[in-house]
């Protein structure tokens, strides 16, 4: 490495300016956001469980939420969280902590490697991007395992870059290790992902010939010790059970934790014949449509990257080469090396079985490239004559038009709304279209009505006055050369439009989360107490988070142990295994002890409602009504 790439240039920042940035960008955006909304129900309550069971159980080897096995993944996230309960007890914050920290962290990789890579500018934006893009905000909300996945594959390939051109070899022992923690987040695509960037990596540069250096043999070893142990001991934790549960038709046998872990939720998700088929998989043209806006603002100056990669690309090979060492080799090299594991991620899971953020891991190489590229242009070290500061400005009018379209479509929600008091509940107001039968993580936003607005005019506002200015403003200072304060003013737009969507976020908490029917069962139930759920276990799964310490007793779920078609798709697998705890009832079993005996609440969202007043008739007292969720109980409360 040559000090001319980390030293301070000229209208940079100095680095205490540069992290006094990122700490407040991130206290704001990132910290302040943990304590709002509540445990949102589906995944995000459904896995807290798990780190619930891990803190509360002497067993840290087979995971398991609402006493049933889940083994479908590995379990360090959870460990994590289950550290961070014992800390600071079992809340959002705990909960959320760990992908919070996780953003910092790959913001300080961001601003280090590309700091070194290609100057101090080209860092800042590497962290600014990291910190504000949509994407990383959005899906650091609830408890996925993304964030982390991506600092520790995007950390060993920092190891085995500088390893090679610092000729430290030690160094690679950080690779093997970071990449087995990595399988012990996510599975075996760690090593994947990693392996499909490291080695054509490895095969261009020419680097290849150096795989002694890599310590092929002690690292494997390494990685061996870290990742293999667990697998080992669930494995044997959970073999073959024989024969399902009531014969069932799909499952036949209940395989255990090696056919279900490796063939069903890794070889059979890939292909989309995984069982059951409780998922979804974008469109084609969405998918990479969506790329642009989970990296929005800075995909802005995307088309720059492109024409830069465009213009070069006769000549990006030569430079890679491992003769053309020092900074400007290791420049090239590095926009190399991002680029395959951008690729390769995207284009794996285009072909795979995917949700909006499975992407997630192709996001911080980008910024990174996009920062590189936006930093070069601004400091005049573009050669190209097609990639000059006007493909910048002319990204910033694209922003300013942007900006001032969805001011407008906020503006005509609160007119829409000017007449009606401000609502709670936002869920009475939205539409509830149900898009893609709300498989994908961003589904309720189609849900919005003008009426809703009413409950989001604070952040509303927020935002239409952020967007009309701010991209206004960095415009302005683009065309007049002041192209430092500009990126800083796209950064700042975006963090403040960031924290409006998170407050709009936590208004849509009746809708997304049970946490308030939880605590009426807190107030006027015993521990006693029993609680019912018609529906899948996720569609509750924070009343069962948040009464856990209380009721110290799991769920009662309305449908058949090893469901035949499917119900149940969270506990399917698990609910087979001829040791589950039988808290499974046919319709006849509910209303048989409904009435009888201790309390009992029964919860139903509104799609479930009719046969819940069908197999109960006459015998519902309805306690709550929250957004698209009701509770009742057997008997009237005094």
């Amino acid at each position: 490495m040559t000090e001319h790439a980390t030293e301070k240039q000229p209208g940079s920042l100095s680095t205490t300016a540069v992290w006094v940035l990122f700490l407040a960008i991130f206290a704001t955006v990132q910290f302040a956001s943990l304590f709002t909304p509540a445990l949102l129900d589906d995944v995000d309550a459904a896995h807290a469980q798990v780190a619930q069971h891990f803190v509360e159980s002497s067993d840290w080897v087979t995971a398991k939420t609402n006493d049933i096995r889940y083994i479908e993944k590995p379990p360090l996230p959870w460990w994590i969280v289950a550290v961070m309960y014992k800390i600071f007890g079992q809340n959002a914050f705990a909960t959320h902590l760990p992908n919070a920290l996780a953003m910092l962290g790959l913001a300080a990789l961001g601003w280090a490697w590309g700091r070194r890579a290609w100057g101090a500018r080209a860092g800042l934006y590497a962290g600014l991007g990291i910190l504000t893009a949509i994407g990383p905000f959005l899906f650091t909300r609830f408890i996925i395992p993304e964030a982390i996945l991506s600092l520790f594959l995007l950390s060993a390939l920092y190891c085995l870059i500088t390893g090679l051109e610092d000729d430290r070899p030690n160094r690679f022992y950080g690779f093997w290790a970071l990449v087995a923690l990595a399988v012990l987040i996510k599975g075996l695509i760690a090593p994947v992902f990693f392996a499909g960037s490291a080695i054509p990596y490895l095969v261009l540069t020419g680097q290849w010939r150096r795989w002694r250096t890599l310590k092929p043999v002690t690292g494997l070893l390494l990685f061996l010790a870290i990742a293999a142990p667990w697998h080992i001991l669930v494995g044997l934790a959970n073999p073959d059970q024989g024969k399902a549960v009531g014969n069932h038709p799909t499952i036949g046998n209940v395989h255990g934790f090696w056919y279900f872990y490796f063939i069903n939720e890794h070889v059979l998700r890939f292909f989309g014949k995984r069982y059951p088929h409780d998922y979804n998989k974008l469109p084609f043209v969405p998918y990479w449509l969506l790329q642009f806006v989970w990296m929005f603002p800075w995909s802005l100056y995307l088309p720059a990257l492109l024409a830069g990669v465009w213009k070069t690309r006769g000549q990006w090979l030569r430079r890679v080469r491992p003769d053309g060492f020092g900074a400007a080799g290791f420049r090239e090299r590095t926009a190399l090396l991002l680029t395959l594991f951008a690729g390769f991620t995207l284009t794996f899971f285009c072909i795979s079985t995917n949700l909006e953020y499975y992407t997630f891991l192709a996001w911080p190489p980008v910024l990174m490239l996009i920062a590189s590229v936006l930093a070069g242009i601004e400091q005049g070290e573009r050669k190209p004559a097609s990639v000059t500061v006007g493909w910048l400005t002319g990204a910033q009018a694209v922003f300013a038009v942007i900006g001032a379209v969805v001011a407008l479509v906020l503006a005509w929600g609160l007119w829409e709304s000017r007449k009606l008091p401000f609502v709670a509940d936002i869920g009475t107001l939205l539409a509830h279209r149900a898009v893609a039968g709300y498989t994908l993580a961003m589904s309720h936003l189609f849900d919005l009505t003008g009426p809703s607005f009413a409950a989001l005019r604070l952040p509303s506002v927020m935002a239409a006055v952020t967007l009309l200015a701010g991209p206004m403003a960095a415009w302005l200072l683009r065309r007049r050369g002041s192209h430092l304060a500009a990126s800083i003013t796209v950064a700042l737009t975006s963090a403040v439009f960031l924290i409006a969507a998170h407050i709009a976020f936590a208004r849509f908490e009746p809708m997304l989360s049970s946490k308030k029917l939880a605590e009426t069962i807190l107030r006027r139930g015993s521990p006693a107490d029993s609680f019912i759920i018609i529906g899948e276990q996720s569609d509750a799964s924070s009343v069962i988070f948040y009464t856990h310490s209380f009721l110290r007793k799991p769920a009662l779920l309305a449908y058949p142990r090893c469901g035949q078609n499917g119900e149940g798709s969270t506990l399917l697998w698990g609910s087979c295994y001829p040791d589950a705890p039988d808290i499974f009832l046919s319709d006849a079993q509910l209303a048989a002890r409904w009435g009888s005996g201790e309390r009992k609440w029964l919860f139903a969202q509104d799609e479930n409602r009719d046969k819940a007043e069908k197999i109960l008739r006459g015998r519902l007292f309805l306690v709550e009504a929250l957004a698209d969720k009701n509770l009742w109980t057997d008997r009237p409360l005094r």
